[in-house]
């Protein structure tokens, strides 16, 4: 085998068995933050109820939240190397649409 192909081989096995360690980090992350996440969710639900508007501001916090549970969910399922807070700098793929 080359060695280049070898060392491609040796790093995809290096970071199968990193994915255990963001299994667990990232996941114990992504469950406390998903506690205020669902209470904001309803919070934002009823100021759009009430005021005929979603909040933007609790809107746009709520998509760093999508986005890393997105990051997380492909990161582990293999589909990407693209690593999930708190292994990247957190960011937002969506924006607010009115």
């Amino acid at each position: 085998m080359p060695k280049k192909k070898k060392v491609k081989k040796n790093k995809e096995k290096e970071e199968a068995w990193f994915r255990l360690i963001v299994l667990i980090v990232s996941g114990v992350i992504i469950s406390l933050w998903s506690v205020p996440i669902k209470f904001l969710a309803v919070v934002n639900w009823f100021i759009t109820v009430f005021s005929g508007k979603r909040n933007k501001d609790i809107a746009e916090f709520s998509e760093y939240f999508n986005t890393e549970v997105y990051k997380y969910i492909h990161y582990l399922t293999f589909m990407s190397n693209k690593r999930p807070f708190p292994f990247t700098k957190m960011e937002k793929l969506n924006k607010f649409e009115k």
